[in-house]
Formats: structure tokens, C-alpha cells, sequence
């Protein structure tokens, strides 16, 4: 039922602040919840720090330039079943994020883009 995901993509923008969290805090992941505010833009943790379940579908293990080990991206199943048609693209903008995100201090947040596949 959950086997095809959606294509998850990183801008340049994205990739680059991914490199900068990775050297300071390790091996990371994203979470995207269905929450408001806050809750519907992907939070990035350090790997394993976010506790992932049943109730979660992983979309991709995305690869970027100068991070070792692939970015493991989840979504939560209930938010996955209405995204479930569409090319996600996570992007960086200024403003201020959750406090919970680690790029929080950077005065940026990820932002998550989307688009139709086949569109």
C-alpha cells in the first residue's frame, strides 16, 4: 500500500546547510509531521534522536555531497497518505524555525516544497 513514495529532493540551498549540521552534530535525520505551524515543516535531528514507528513512512535516504552516511527522511503515515502524489523539495528560507530543529540557531528553516508528480 505504501510502496511508492514520493521523490523527496534537496535544493542547493538545503544541501549546503545539511553539510554545516552534519559537522557539528553528527550523522542527522529529517521528521515531517502533519502538525500546524511549526509541526508541517521538516524538523531535522540528530540521527535517532526523533523516535520513528509504526505510525511513520520513510521516504527516502538522501544522498548529499560531503555528508558520509545518507539523511533518512520520515514522514508521519497520516501526513504521507495526503502527500502521497507528489515530489517533495526541501528547502532552506530565512526566518526562524522550531526550537526543536536543529538549524533553529541559524537564523533559517527547512521548508518543504511540493509538486505533483507528473506535473
Amino acid at each position: 500500500m505504501y510502496e511508492e513514495t514520493p521523490r523527496v529532493e534537496l535544493t542547493p540551498a538545503a544541501a549546503e546547510l545539511l553539510r554545516r549540521l552534519r559537522a557539528t552534530h553528527g550523522p542527522l535525520m529529517f521528521h515531517q509531521s502533519g502538525g500546524c505551524c511549526d509541526g508541517s515543516a521538516p524538523m531535522c535531528y540528530p540521527e535517532g534522536e526523533f523516535r520513528t514507528g509504526d505510525s511513520d513512512v520513510l521516504l527516502a535516504e538522501l544522498h548529499v555531497d560531503g555528508v558520509v552516511e545518507p539523511v533518512k527522511f520520515w514522514m508521519s503515515r497520516s501526513q504521507y497518505e495526503a502527500w502521497s502524489h507528489t515530489r517533495l523539495i526541501v528547502d532552506v528560507v530565512e526566518g526562524r524555525g522550531s526550537g526543536f530543529s536543529l538549524e533553529a540557531p541559524e537564523g533559517v528553516r527547512f521548508l518543504t516544497r511540493s509538486r505533483v508528480v507528473g506535473a
